[in-house]
């Protein structure tokens, strides 16, 4: 059967098909699609995979942990930063090995069209030892799946599967097959203690298992070979092998990637066959310092590093033909001619209202400085509020307040989002209510997870009882609406907590406009029906 899917949707399907049980993940562009269409899938909701939101990937990894350890198949998803947040449960978890299937996917930005940073995930596949999958088309992506399953239980190891936006979210037609069944549920026999006495003999045996993967990506059906013409070597890897092909056609000497540990052998023999090497990768320079090491300093190998490819942003047809020197037959990079339309919030957006007072205030205190998070809030750093010193990574408002507080700074403010907070700012939160920390936190609440199209966000409805459970002072944990006619109040509040030497929340709460409208539009439907 065939399927118009996007990269983000035939990951899904083939995990489904592949007897998935559950998915944990956070939304993040440009994974969030994947847990979204199983949500949605019918065979998901027969099956009752598990498909709940976590608060965060590292809680996310660890849920899909215990679910391979009763032995059924999980999936883990999140952008590349999320990789960052869940690095400690990922890590171990190559040393306690798997039982049931454990793929971790990784969605990563180059050119970061909605991230802080453009790191590249195999960089952790790598460090923690274990097998890559790297899609080049749709296709593959369905089809990889049940590969990197298969190979999960077989050496006993998770896989992680990494995945760029262009391929998340472009769309391509799929031949789809039937869906196996899940895993019965045996849960696991081994130890999975990481004391250092376990911990040292399970490295040992994961470090047994390189030569096994190196084997499996040697004798992959997604790497090949491709002789033809010319005394260039080209390895392509990923995504970028379509761009490869489009400036060659059916000429040129490709040495296709989508599965790692590098296939060491193929490489040696592309290098002996031609004069140079040119490495054709999305992301970092992960596979041409690799081909540099491997084939020695004599020997020349073009690509990022060299300047040959661009050093940072996402490749395109356009710096890849310039590469391999041809034309490119379309001027893609063109749209860089069109006007600037820079994001902004939403008209009738609560998040504006509290920025609209916010700014007004810092106004009058000249040393004031604004600690941003990770949201659809974070957009007011730009005008016209340009409210924000800083926006570094989710949770990092309260805990940088602090820390400037701490130096002396004063007033030192914190804006967060009910999803972030719940993400990561709950911990700061704490620190700073164990120093009595003089600093006025405000959690933005929109009632939904927002930036990311209006998931649901874990605290909802709890952020009071949170708060107090740390440790809050009730008399300053205040709740507000944040409408323009209360702006003037709200106005005064943080005036009153920011003369208060210590801790002080804020929550404006008001639904996101967008998801308000959608749940009107669900209500009236559901009232015709």
């Amino acid at each position: 059967m065939k399927q118009l899917l996007l990269g983000d949707e035939a990951i899904a399907l083939g995990a489904l098909h592949a007897g998935l049980s559950g998915v944990y993940a956070y939304p993040g562009t440009p994974s969030t699609e994947i847990t979204e269409f199983i949500q949605n899938s019918p065979l998901a909701k027969q099956r009752r995979v598990h498909s709940r939101w976590c608060t965060n990937e590292k809680t996310a990894m660890e849920a899909a942990l215990g679910m391979s350890y009763a032995g059924k198949r999980a999936l883990v998803c999140m952008k590349h930063v999320g990789m960052n947040v869940c690095a400690d449960a990922f890590v171990n978890s190559a040393i306690t090995g798997v039982n049931g299937g454990l793929v971790v996917l990784a969605a990563d930005d180059p050119s970061m069209h909605s991230s802080q940073n453009e790191q590249d995930s195999r960089f952790y596949g790598k460090f923690a030892l274990i097998p890559i999958f790297e899609p080049s088309n749709q296709q593959e992506a369905y089809d990889m799946m049940a590969k990197a399953f298969e190979l999960s239980e077989r050496l006993k190891e998770p896989v992680l599967f990494r995945v760029v936006t262009r391929l998340a979210h472009s769309r391509a037609a799929v031949e789809t097959g039937e869906a196996r069944e899940e895993n019965k549920m045996v849960p696991s026999t081994d130890q999975w203690v990481l004391l250092p006495g376990i911990a040292r003999k399970k490295y040992a045996a994961l470090l047994d298992k390189q030569p096994a993967m190196e084997a499996e990506a040697a004798a992959s059906t997604f790497n090949r070979v491709e002789k033809n013409s010319g005394n260039t070597g080209i390895i392509a890897c990923g995504i970028a092998y379509n761009y490869v092909k489009e400036a060659l056609g059916n000429s040129g000497n490709i040495l296709k990637i989508s599965q790692y540990p590098l296939p060491v052998e193929a490489i040696k023999q592309l290098a002996a066959e031609n004069e140079s090497i040119l490495v054709v990768e999305d992301g970092q320079p992960v596979v041409e310092q690799d081909v540099k090491a491997l084939v020695g300093a004599g020997y020349r190998v073009e690509g990022r590093l060299t300047g040959v490819l661009p050093r940072t942003g996402e490749l395109t047809p356009d710096n890849v033909a310039a590469a391999l020197g041809k034309p490119s037959a379309v001027i893609y990079d063109a749209a860089k001619s069109l006007a600037g339309r820079p994001p902004q919030l939403c008209q009738g957006c609560g998040h504006r209202d509290v920025y609209g007072a916010l700014v007004n205030i810092i106004e009058e205190y000249p040393d004031a400085r604004v600690f941003g998070d990770i949201g659809c809030y974070t957009l007011g750093a730009l005008p016209p509020f340009k409210a924000l010193s800083s926006c570094v990574d989710m949770g990092a408002s309260i805990t940088m307040a602090k820390g400037a507080s701490d130096a002396g700074l004063r007033p030192s403010i914190a804006v967060i989002g009910d999803s972030t907070f719940t993400h990561s700012g709950m911990t700061g939160l704490l620190d700073a209510i164990n120093d009595n920390s003089p600093i006025t936190v405000i959690i933005s609440d929109n009632l939904t997870t927002g930036m990311t199209g209006g998931q649901d966000s874990a605290g909802t409805n709890k952020f009071e009882a949170i708060c107090l459970g740390l440790g809050m002072d009730p008399a300053h944990l205040h709740v507000v609406n944040p409408l323009p006619k209360n702006i003037p109040a709200i106005a005064q509040l943080i005036r009153d907590e920011i003369a208060y030497e210590g801790v002080s929340v804020i929550i404006p709460r008001r639904e996101c406009v967008q998801t308000a409208a959608r749940h009107a539009r669900e209500k009236a439907k559901a009232q015709k029906a």
